[in-house]
């Protein structure tokens, strides 16, 4: 083949963990299809997936063909590996709408449209929904011994661990539901090759022992590393929650900033991880990063990259405004140019008061707004004192007189006021 080399390319990228003998020399011989499955707990993947979505990417421009299943059938389960607790389960609406938020999302890293090794879109709720529980435990149940899968960790783990009530058998069963997902997949669509995170190599690989088992097949298994920040903490979230791939839960600004806010030695880890930038490009962004790392080259390369691909270069150009409008010299026209997403996104964790809307209406002086009505200065005497020298501003335009009245004319989308004292100091007035 004269594509890419799949497996050495995750092997420099970092991200390979596991690797069943014989796959990597079927990878380099003949084009094979293989796939990943994504959970649709929620009508977004987050970060959390975009490791997953990177290696189908990989796969399919190595040459391969990438299949992306949603778990429609398995998302009304759940998957107890790494999870403490029995989740909720989902009904179907939820379920359904959850998948179309997914699909829309894959759609925008693989290339579902021509050639040979085009990416496919599968629910496994398409062969289970007919299947009766008899047929299912006649047909898969007695190829799998019960020790089997006992002996699998992330059963070990819930039924040794703290957690009282131990697995239901709904959860017991999940490992069973997706091997039969991969021998489906490998009798019907000819796919060889399920590959997820590290936590699914015993998922995974009692599919290969079911396929084995049933009809003397043979199927390969590959896992990833999974991601983690440096100081051992999660990744994936920040203090709100979350980073959502979708632009409705997690602004394009606060997904630039995520990446942006990253400590260099995370950088270099995820620089290769979540973009396609070559060896080559990648070690001379940490050898000038390294020269002045105060410039955080590395952070601005790996969020730049990865806003773009997951949103689109006219959100990256926003968030980069947006971020001059906290730490730069931005003008109040581009303060209300932008969306109130955004704004409040911007401006999330800054001291806010509440005012109400009739007191605007009639008009308030500056100094009875900064002393009154919020207490951003102790007396009105500090307050006149910082005006007079400039180090008070309404919605980045500095304040001159003490008397000014500040009325509904100067909101921000109707509803907010932003006040700093000084360079450093920022504080939001919701008027309701």
């Amino acid at each position: 083949m004269s594509k890419k080399n799949f497996v050495e390319e995750l092997r420099w990228r970092g991200m390979l963990h596991d690797i069943m003998p014989e796959t990597e020399e079927l990878l380099n011989t003949e084009m094979i299809s293989g796939y990943i499955g994504f959970d649709p707990t929620a009508d977004s993947l987050h970060v959390g997936s975009l490791a997953q979505i990177m290696t189908l990417l990989h796969f399919q421009q190595a040459g391969h063909k990438p299949y992306a299943l949603v778990g429609g059938a398995t998302g009304m389960v759940g998957d107890p590996s790494g999870k403490s607790q029995e989740r909720n389960l989902l009904d179907e609406t939820t379920l359904n709408k959850n998948i179309e938020g997914i699909k829309t999302q894959l759609l925008k890293f693989l290339n579902f449209g021509d050639g040979e090794n085009k990416a496919v879109l599968v629910n496994n709720y398409d062969w289970f929904k007919n299947y009766s529980f008899l047929e299912f435990i006649r047909d898969a149940g007695k190829h799998i011994t019960v020790n089997y899968m006992m002996a699998k960790d992330s059963v070990k783990k819930r039924i040794s661990g703290d957690d009282r009530e131990g697995m239901s058998y709904t959860e017991f069963s999940y490992q069973l539901i997706q091997g039969y997902d991969f021998y489906y997949l490998w009798k019907h669509n000819n796919i060889k090759l399920q590959m997820g995170g590290s936590d699914q190599w015993g998922n995974i690989t009692t599919g290969t022992e079911f396929i084995r088992r049933k009809d003397g097949g043979k199927a390969f298994a590959l896992t990833t590393q999974l991601i983690k920040k440096a100081d051992g903490s999660k990744f994936g979230k920040s203090e709100s929650g979350n980073i959502w791939l979708d632009k409705n839960k997690t602004s394009p600004y606060a997904f630039y900033q995520f990446w942006l806010n990253t400590s260099d030695d995370d950088a270099k880890t995820y620089i290769r991880i979540f973009t396609l930038m070559d060896k080559a490009t990648i070690e001379v962004l940490e050898t000038t990063h390294l020269a002045a790392p105060h410039l955080r080259v590395l952070q601005k390369a790996l969020a730049k990259e990865v806003t773009i691909r997951v949103h689109n270069e006219e959100d990256y150009n926003a968030a980069i405004e947006a971020s001059e409008i906290l730490f730069g010299k931005a003008t109040s026209a581009a303060l209300a140019s932008i969306d109130e997403a955004t704004f409040l996104a911007v401006f999330e964790g800054v001291p806010t008061f509440n005012l109400d809307k009739n007191l605007l209406a009639a008009g308030v002086q500056l100094e009875d707004l900064l002393v009154i009505h919020t207490d951003i200065f102790p007396s009105k005497g500090e307050a006149r004192k910082s005006i007079v020298a400039g180090a008070v501003s309404l919605n980045k335009n500095k304040m001159m007189s003490n008397t000014e009245m500040i009325a509904n004319a100067h909101l921000i989308n109707g509803k907010y006021l932003l006040l700093q004292k000084g360079k450093k100091n920022n504080y939001l007035v919701v008027v309701a």
